[in-house]
């Protein structure tokens, strides 16, 4: 599944990685490529990433599942044994 941005998230990344490169690496570059940049990084480091993450959901949400046959017990049926 690509990866597909909002426009605005898609400016906002390319004027994050030009101001990257402009001073971390001191190189100006446009906004083609800027561009190329970005597009390489969803093709591929970012489906790692997002893979990562999902994994990292299963495991928590799975712990937490597997957690609920631990909560308390709660009687059932004890309304005429009060009585």
């Amino acid at each position: 599944m690509p990866i597909k941005l909002e426009k605005s998230t898609e400016k906002h990344l390319l004027t994050s990685i030009q101001r990257f490169f402009s001073e971390e690496l001191e190189e100006k570059i446009g906004d083609l490529k800027a561009m190329r940049v970005l597009d390489f990084c969803l093709k591929e480091i970012a489906p790692r990433v997002y893979n990562q993450a999902i994994q990292d959901a299963q495991s928590y949400i799975q712990d937490k599942t597997s957690e609920l046959g631990d909560a308390r017990y709660e009687p059932e049926s004890v309304y005429w044994k009060t009585k």
